[in-house]
Protein backbone atom coordinates (compact mmCIF):
# COMPACT_ATOMS: atom_id res chain seq x y z
CA UNK A 1 0.00 0.00 0.00
CA UNK A 2 2.97 2.67 0.76
CA UNK A 3 4.02 2.09 -2.79
CA UNK A 4 0.36 3.03 -4.18
CA UNK A 5 0.15 5.96 -1.72
CA UNK A 6 3.86 7.24 -2.92
CA UNK A 7 2.80 6.60 -6.51
CA UNK A 8 -0.32 8.88 -5.64
CA UNK A 9 0.97 11.37 -3.91
CA UNK A 10 3.90 11.99 -7.12
CA UNK A 11 0.74 12.20 -9.08
CA UNK A 12 -1.15 14.77 -7.46
CA UNK A 13 1.75 17.29 -6.92
CA UNK A 14 2.19 16.46 -10.60
CA UNK A 15 -1.47 18.31 -11.05
CA UNK A 16 -1.03 20.60 -8.70
CA UNK A 17 2.38 22.28 -10.06
CA UNK A 18 1.30 25.20 -11.06
CA UNK A 19 0.19 26.42 -7.42
CA UNK A 20 2.00 29.00 -5.62
CA UNK A 21 4.70 26.81 -4.27
CA UNK A 22 6.59 24.97 -7.02
CA UNK A 23 6.63 21.16 -6.07
CA UNK A 24 7.95 19.93 -9.20
CA UNK A 25 10.98 18.90 -7.04
CA UNK A 26 9.44 17.90 -3.94
CA UNK A 27 10.37 15.09 -1.75
CA UNK A 28 7.37 13.06 -2.15
CA UNK A 29 8.79 9.79 -0.28
CA UNK A 30 9.30 11.84 2.78
CA UNK A 31 5.29 12.70 3.25
CA UNK A 32 3.57 9.25 1.60
CA UNK A 33 1.89 7.95 4.33
CA UNK A 34 1.37 4.39 4.83
CA UNK A 35 -2.15 3.04 3.45
CA UNK A 36 -2.92 6.54 2.03
CA UNK A 37 -3.35 8.20 6.06
CA UNK A 38 -4.72 11.19 6.31
CA UNK A 39 -3.96 13.72 9.29
CA UNK A 40 -5.59 16.69 10.69
CA UNK A 41 -2.86 19.44 10.85
CA UNK A 42 -3.77 23.37 12.15
CA UNK A 43 -1.03 26.07 10.97
CA UNK A 44 -1.31 28.97 13.47
CA UNK A 45 -0.26 32.36 12.87
CA UNK A 46 0.59 35.38 14.63
CA UNK A 47 -2.11 37.51 13.03
CA UNK A 48 -4.96 36.81 10.19
CA UNK A 49 -5.50 38.92 7.88
CA UNK A 50 -2.29 40.50 6.89
CA UNK A 51 -0.59 40.15 3.02
CA UNK A 52 2.46 38.03 4.82
CA UNK A 53 -0.27 34.91 6.51
CA UNK A 54 -2.51 35.33 3.48
CA UNK A 55 0.47 34.43 1.62
CA UNK A 56 1.09 31.47 4.03
CA UNK A 57 -2.61 30.45 3.14
CA UNK A 58 -1.97 29.80 0.09
CA UNK A 59 0.63 27.41 0.63
CA UNK A 60 -1.16 25.48 3.09
CA UNK A 61 -3.86 25.42 1.39
CA UNK A 62 -1.92 24.00 -1.39
CA UNK A 63 -0.50 21.25 0.83
CA UNK A 64 -3.90 20.42 1.41
CA UNK A 65 -4.88 20.11 -2.16
CA UNK A 66 -1.60 18.10 -3.24
CA UNK A 67 -1.54 15.78 -0.20
CA UNK A 68 -5.39 15.49 0.62
CA UNK A 69 -4.99 16.09 4.60
CA UNK A 70 -7.16 18.11 6.48
CA UNK A 71 -5.38 21.50 6.73
CA UNK A 72 -6.02 24.62 7.36
CA UNK A 73 -4.42 27.86 8.64
CA UNK A 74 -6.11 30.08 12.03
CA UNK A 75 -4.89 32.85 13.64
CA UNK A 76 -5.98 35.61 15.90
CA UNK A 77 -7.46 39.45 14.24
CA UNK A 78 -5.01 41.10 16.12
CA UNK A 79 -1.25 39.74 17.32
CA UNK A 80 -2.21 38.66 20.29
CA UNK A 81 -0.01 36.27 22.66
CA UNK A 82 -3.18 35.31 24.25
CA UNK A 83 -5.50 35.14 21.70
CA UNK A 84 -2.67 32.78 19.88
CA UNK A 85 -2.10 30.49 22.99
CA UNK A 86 -6.56 29.97 23.30
CA UNK A 87 -6.27 28.97 19.62
CA UNK A 88 -3.87 26.31 20.59
CA UNK A 89 -5.84 25.02 23.72
CA UNK A 90 -8.77 24.91 21.36
CA UNK A 91 -7.17 22.80 18.97
CA UNK A 92 -5.87 20.44 21.74
CA UNK A 93 -9.42 19.99 22.74
CA UNK A 94 -10.51 18.76 19.21
CA UNK A 95 -7.78 16.26 19.15
CA UNK A 96 -5.90 17.48 15.87
CA UNK A 97 -2.89 15.14 14.86
CA UNK A 98 -0.63 18.20 14.75
CA UNK A 99 -0.08 21.67 15.21
CA UNK A 100 2.13 24.11 13.44
CA UNK A 101 3.08 27.49 14.71
CA UNK A 102 4.48 30.84 13.83
CA UNK A 103 4.80 32.32 17.85
CA UNK A 104 3.86 36.00 18.43
CA UNK A 105 5.55 35.09 21.57
CA UNK A 106 7.67 32.02 22.55
CA UNK A 107 7.87 32.67 25.51
CA UNK A 108 3.64 32.74 25.73
CA UNK A 109 3.21 29.31 23.92
CA UNK A 110 5.87 27.28 25.63
CA UNK A 111 3.78 25.93 28.68
CA UNK A 112 0.40 25.42 25.60
CA UNK A 113 3.04 23.64 22.87
CA UNK A 114 4.35 21.40 26.02
CA UNK A 115 0.42 20.18 26.68
CA UNK A 116 -0.20 19.75 23.00
CA UNK A 117 3.03 17.76 22.81
CA UNK A 118 1.82 15.58 26.33
CA UNK A 119 -1.51 15.07 24.50
CA UNK A 120 0.01 13.25 21.31
CA UNK A 121 0.15 16.45 18.78
CA UNK A 122 3.17 16.79 17.00
CA UNK A 123 3.97 20.72 16.98
CA UNK A 124 6.43 22.08 14.31
CA UNK A 125 7.41 26.02 14.91
CA UNK A 126 8.39 28.45 12.43
CA UNK A 127 10.14 31.73 13.22
CA UNK A 128 11.15 30.87 16.81
CA UNK A 129 14.45 29.63 17.13
CA UNK A 130 14.60 29.52 20.77
CA UNK A 131 11.64 27.57 21.18
CA UNK A 132 11.99 24.51 23.18
CA UNK A 133 8.50 22.57 23.39
CA UNK A 134 8.26 21.24 19.97
CA UNK A 135 9.23 18.32 18.13
CA UNK A 136 10.76 20.82 15.29
CA UNK A 137 11.60 23.94 14.54
CA UNK A 138 12.36 24.85 10.85
CA UNK A 139 13.76 28.87 9.65
CA UNK A 140 14.22 29.90 6.22
CA UNK A 141 17.80 31.39 7.18
CA UNK A 142 20.23 32.19 9.60
CA UNK A 143 18.58 34.94 11.71
CA UNK A 144 22.05 37.28 12.45
CA UNK A 145 23.17 36.78 8.37
CA UNK A 146 19.28 38.02 7.38
CA UNK A 147 19.67 40.99 9.56
CA UNK A 148 23.27 41.47 8.92
CA UNK A 149 22.07 41.76 5.16
CA UNK A 150 19.42 44.63 5.79
CA UNK A 151 22.27 46.53 7.75
CA UNK A 152 24.84 46.53 4.60
CA UNK A 153 21.98 47.62 2.60
CA UNK A 154 21.04 50.42 4.75
CA UNK A 155 24.94 51.08 5.62
CA UNK A 156 25.09 51.85 2.07
CA UNK A 157 22.65 54.11 1.44
CA UNK A 158 22.96 56.05 4.69
CA UNK A 159 26.94 56.47 3.58
CA UNK A 160 27.82 55.07 6.47
CA UNK A 161 26.57 57.78 8.97
CA UNK A 162 23.78 58.52 10.93
CA UNK A 163 21.45 57.38 13.93
CA UNK A 164 18.84 54.94 12.88
CA UNK A 165 16.10 53.14 14.45
CA UNK A 166 14.73 49.04 14.50
CA UNK A 167 11.16 48.18 14.80
CA UNK A 168 10.33 44.49 16.13
CA UNK A 169 6.80 42.98 16.52
CA UNK A 170 7.63 42.14 19.77
CA UNK A 171 10.50 42.37 22.11
CA UNK A 172 10.07 38.62 22.51
CA UNK A 173 9.56 38.02 18.47
CA UNK A 174 13.07 35.72 18.90
CA UNK A 175 13.85 35.40 15.78
CA UNK A 176 12.85 39.35 14.71
CA UNK A 177 14.74 40.54 17.77
CA UNK A 178 18.18 38.25 16.47
CA UNK A 179 17.19 39.82 12.73
CA UNK A 180 18.00 43.29 14.25
CA UNK A 181 20.49 41.69 16.53
CA UNK A 182 22.45 40.87 13.26
CA UNK A 183 21.73 43.94 11.97
CA UNK A 184 23.28 46.01 15.02
CA UNK A 185 26.28 43.59 14.86
CA UNK A 186 27.19 43.95 11.18
CA UNK A 187 26.64 48.18 11.91
CA UNK A 188 29.48 48.07 14.73
CA UNK A 189 31.95 46.44 12.78
CA UNK A 190 31.09 47.80 9.43
CA UNK A 191 29.50 51.61 9.81
CA UNK A 192 31.51 52.60 13.03
CA UNK A 193 29.65 55.92 12.58
CA UNK A 194 26.30 54.99 12.76
CA UNK A 195 24.09 54.22 15.81
CA UNK A 196 21.08 53.35 17.32
CA UNK A 197 19.11 56.66 18.28
CA UNK A 198 16.89 54.79 20.79
CA UNK A 199 15.55 50.89 21.70
CA UNK A 200 14.13 48.73 19.54
CA UNK A 201 9.67 49.73 18.61
CA UNK A 202 7.21 46.97 19.15
CA UNK A 203 4.53 47.60 16.42
CA UNK A 204 2.83 44.00 17.11
CA UNK A 205 2.66 43.64 13.09
CA UNK A 206 0.61 46.79 12.43
CA UNK A 207 1.34 49.09 9.68
CA UNK A 208 -0.34 51.75 11.56
CA UNK A 209 1.36 51.40 14.82
CA UNK A 210 4.64 51.50 12.51
CA UNK A 211 3.59 54.83 10.84
CA UNK A 212 2.35 56.40 14.63
CA UNK A 213 5.91 54.65 16.25
CA UNK A 214 8.14 55.72 13.78
CA UNK A 215 6.46 59.44 13.27
CA UNK A 216 6.79 59.60 17.11
CA UNK A 217 10.46 58.68 17.07
CA UNK A 218 11.42 61.00 14.15
CA UNK A 219 9.86 63.79 16.47
CA UNK A 220 12.05 62.91 19.31
CA UNK A 221 15.26 61.91 16.97
CA UNK A 222 14.87 64.28 13.91
CA UNK A 223 18.40 63.13 13.02
CA UNK A 224 17.41 59.60 12.37
CA UNK A 225 18.59 58.40 8.84
CA UNK A 226 17.65 54.88 8.92
CA UNK A 227 15.34 52.35 9.52
CA UNK A 228 15.51 48.39 10.36
CA UNK A 229 12.03 46.97 9.93
CA UNK A 230 11.48 43.36 11.56
CA UNK A 231 8.24 42.65 10.61
CA UNK A 232 6.76 42.75 7.25
CA UNK A 233 3.96 45.51 7.87
CA UNK A 234 6.96 48.41 8.57
CA UNK A 235 7.96 48.58 5.22
CA UNK A 236 4.30 50.02 4.22
CA UNK A 237 4.60 51.99 8.02
CA UNK A 238 7.78 53.96 7.08
CA UNK A 239 7.07 54.55 3.36
CA UNK A 240 3.96 56.28 4.63
CA UNK A 241 5.98 58.32 7.14
CA UNK A 242 8.48 58.94 4.52
CA UNK A 243 6.54 59.85 1.90
CA UNK A 244 3.75 62.20 3.65
CA UNK A 245 6.53 63.82 5.85
CA UNK A 246 8.46 64.74 2.58
CA UNK A 247 11.74 62.70 3.59
CA UNK A 248 12.35 60.76 0.88
CA UNK A 249 16.33 60.59 0.18
CA UNK A 250 16.79 62.15 3.79
CA UNK A 251 15.36 58.99 5.34
CA UNK A 252 16.47 55.72 3.99
CA UNK A 253 14.52 51.88 4.79
CA UNK A 254 16.11 48.46 4.66
CA UNK A 255 13.89 45.81 6.24
CA UNK A 256 11.39 42.39 5.61
CA UNK A 257 8.49 43.99 3.19
CA UNK A 258 6.44 42.37 0.32
CA UNK A 259 5.76 43.80 -3.21
CA UNK A 260 2.13 43.67 -2.57
CA UNK A 261 2.39 45.61 0.56
CA UNK A 262 5.09 48.11 -0.26
CA UNK A 263 5.77 48.12 -4.05
CA UNK A 264 3.73 52.19 -4.63
CA UNK A 265 6.75 53.07 -1.96
CA UNK A 266 9.46 51.70 -3.80
CA UNK A 267 8.27 52.25 -7.07
CA UNK A 268 8.11 56.07 -5.63
CA UNK A 269 11.39 55.88 -4.00
CA UNK A 270 10.12 56.32 -0.35
CA UNK A 271 12.11 53.31 0.30
CA UNK A 272 14.45 51.62 -1.41
CA UNK A 273 14.98 48.16 -0.57
CA UNK A 274 12.68 45.05 1.25
CA UNK A 275 13.97 41.82 1.83
CA UNK A 276 11.85 38.54 2.40
CA UNK A 277 11.30 34.86 2.17
CA UNK A 278 8.03 33.22 0.80
CA UNK A 279 5.67 32.58 3.43
CA UNK A 280 3.71 30.26 1.44
CA UNK A 281 6.85 28.30 0.66
CA UNK A 282 6.95 27.85 4.74
CA UNK A 283 3.88 27.19 5.56
CA UNK A 284 3.92 23.78 2.95
CA UNK A 285 7.83 23.20 4.75
CA UNK A 286 5.99 23.40 8.41
CA UNK A 287 3.72 20.98 6.73
CA UNK A 288 5.71 18.27 5.50
CA UNK A 289 7.79 18.24 8.42
CA UNK A 290 4.38 17.43 10.51
CA UNK A 291 3.13 14.55 8.11
CA UNK A 292 6.52 12.93 8.22
CA UNK A 293 6.64 13.29 12.24
CA UNK A 294 3.53 11.63 11.96
CA UNK A 295 4.41 8.69 9.98
CA UNK A 296 7.87 7.97 12.18
CA UNK A 297 10.50 9.44 9.49
CA UNK A 298 12.18 11.27 12.46
CA UNK A 299 15.28 9.61 11.44
CA UNK A 300 15.22 11.76 8.35
CA UNK A 301 14.49 14.80 9.06
CA UNK A 302 18.12 15.98 10.38
CA UNK A 303 20.70 18.28 8.86
CA UNK A 304 20.82 17.52 4.79
CA UNK A 305 16.96 17.17 4.16
CA UNK A 306 16.50 18.04 1.22
CA UNK A 307 12.60 18.92 1.15
CA UNK A 308 12.76 19.55 -2.60
CA UNK A 309 11.02 22.86 -1.93
CA UNK A 310 13.29 26.63 -3.17
CA UNK A 311 15.59 27.80 -0.36
CA UNK A 312 15.16 24.59 1.68
CA UNK A 313 16.98 21.71 -0.07
CA UNK A 314 19.76 21.53 1.84
CA UNK A 315 18.63 22.43 5.38
CA UNK A 316 21.57 22.81 8.27
CA UNK A 317 20.96 21.95 11.93
CA UNK A 318 23.50 24.99 13.32
CA UNK A 319 22.40 25.19 17.15
CA UNK A 320 25.37 23.03 19.07
CA UNK A 321 22.79 20.27 21.05
CA UNK A 322 19.46 21.15 19.24
CA UNK A 323 19.78 18.83 15.96
CA UNK A 324 15.76 19.42 15.42
CA UNK A 325 16.21 23.05 14.81
CA UNK A 326 16.68 23.40 11.21
CA UNK A 327 17.43 26.51 8.86
CA UNK A 328 17.64 26.94 5.11
CA UNK A 329 18.78 29.59 2.85
CA UNK A 330 15.18 30.82 1.48
CA UNK A 331 15.58 35.26 1.93
CA UNK A 332 15.69 37.70 -1.87
CA UNK A 333 16.08 41.10 -1.92
CA UNK A 334 14.06 43.29 -4.21
CA UNK A 335 13.85 47.48 -5.19
CA UNK A 336 12.00 48.83 -7.54
CA UNK A 337 14.10 47.08 -10.05
CA UNK A 338 13.22 43.76 -9.79
CA UNK A 339 9.84 44.19 -7.88
CA UNK A 340 7.70 43.07 -10.96
CA UNK A 341 9.67 39.51 -10.66
CA UNK A 342 7.36 38.60 -7.54
CA UNK A 343 3.19 38.90 -7.73
CA UNK A 344 2.63 38.85 -3.69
Amino acid sequence: MLVAAVFGLAASVAAHADGVVDVSNVNSDLIATADDKKYTIATVVKVDGIAWFDRMRDGVEQFKGDTGHDVWMIGPSQADAAAQVQIVENLIAQGVDAITIVPFSVEAVEPVLKKARDAGIVVISHEASNIQNVDYDIEAFDNLAYGANLMKVLGEATGGKGKYVATVGSLTSKSQMEWIDGAVAYQQEHFPEMSEAMGRLETYDDANQDYTKLKEAMTAHPDIVGIVGGPMPTSAGAGRMIAEGGLKGKVHFAGTGLPSVAGEYLANGDIGYIQFWDPAVAGYAMNMLAVAALEGKRDQIAAGLNLGLEGYDSLIAPVEGQPNILYGAGWVGVTAENMADYDF
